[in-house]
């Protein structure tokens, strides 16, 4: 489950002003009012179709983000951020949940096994806590997909970079769901500045998976082709 906490008020603005103040002779307060909305609209298309994408790092977003330690593992090593996640060491997890990937969750027995699994865990985890071993030492029984949270504050412009890796098919289905929930929140309050984010197969036609491709890129390209003769037909 991911929350968007807090952002930079008016971030497309904060935006254009950085891209315009490198060229422009006027003060940053005659900037910030002779900007208008379609000024910010091509600025910001102009800066993400040249690469010119500094301008972004003046812009934040705050996120509350729950997920497995496996996923939020995958998280933290984009570095370009800033990360406070709950301590296993030393909050005392009576009651941990665990992720369950949806292909086990399919198979019932599948399903009960990783249930058994945390139950298992759980009674040890309690059991050496009981023989007054530190949570800091108790924790090393806890699974790899025990639910934990974190509060993690990115730039648009590393946001950029996480949702190219990270909403590609080929991420692994945790941390692409978290990123696709991360997407769809940022474009409802800055679309211009997210309009270009996502996998390269969307946003610039290519794939670089090679042999490991999902093939989805085909599959848009066809879907284009598709639309486009239908256009011409109509």
């Amino acid at each position: 489950m991911v929350t968007l906490l807090r952002h930079t008020p008016d971030p497309e603005r904060v935006v254009a002003i950085a891209a315009r103040v490198c060229y422009s002779p006027l003060t940053i307060a005659e900037l910030d009012q002779e900007l208008s909305d379609k000024e910010i609209s091509d600025l910001i298309s102009l800066l993400l179709r040249q690469g010119h994408t500094s301008p972004l790092e003046h812009v934040s977003f705050t996120f509350g983000i729950e997920g497995s330690r496996a996923a939020l593992n995958q998280l933290v090593r984009h570095r370009i951020a800033s990360y406070s996640q709950q301590s296993q060491r030393y909050v005392r997890l009576d009651h941990f949940e665990c992720v369950v990937p949806p292909a086990v969750a399919a198979v019932p027995a599948a399903a009960e096994i990783v249930e058994h699994m945390r139950q298992e865990t759980h009674q040890a985890y309690r059991q050496l806590l009981d023989l007054g071993v530190a949570k800091e030492d108790a924790r090393y029984v806890l699974p790899i997909g025990a639910l934990s949270r974190i509060v993690a504050t990115y730039n648009a412009r590393s946001l950029h970079n996480l949702f190219t890796l990270r909403c590609c098919e080929r991420a692994q289905w945790e941390i692409r769901d978290i990123a696709r929930e991360m997407l769809a929140l940022v474009r409802d309050v800055a679309p211009r500045l997210f309009t270009k984010a996502g996998p390269p197969c969307e946003t610039q036609g290519i794939c670089r998976e090679g042999k490991m491709s999902c093939g989805r890129l085909a599959r848009i390209k066809a879907a284009q082709r598709v639309a486009a003769k239908d256009g011409q037909d109509g």
